[in-house]
């Protein structure tokens, strides 16, 4: 897996966060944050303390969302898998 590939989920996210998800809803903070979290760590190195944390609230967003946003947490699962095959 390339830098490439998590960027093609990230878009696929955004997208589907702007086309999906009401503007004022908690869920569009939360994944845009989470967004920009996994763009930070892909930019930079991090210890394995924060590819930790950053899994962990991958997971949680997911188990929040899955049923409010089945489409938005199957692609946060992509870029799990993505970023686990990076070795984060």
């Amino acid at each position: 897996m390339t830098d490439k590939d998590i960027y093609k989920d990230l878009e696929r996210l955004k997208e589907e966060i702007n086309n999906s998800i009401s503007p004022d809803s908690p869920a569009k903070k939360t994944l845009i944050a989470l967004v920009n979290d996994v763009e930070k760590r892909v930019e930079q190195p991090a210890d394995e303390d924060q590819d930790e944390t950053l899994l962990e609230n991958l997971k949680d967003a997911v188990s929040r969302l899955e049923t409010e946003h089945p489409r938005a947490t199957a692609i946060l699962n992509d870029i799990m898998v993505t970023l686990s095959n990076m070795g984060i």
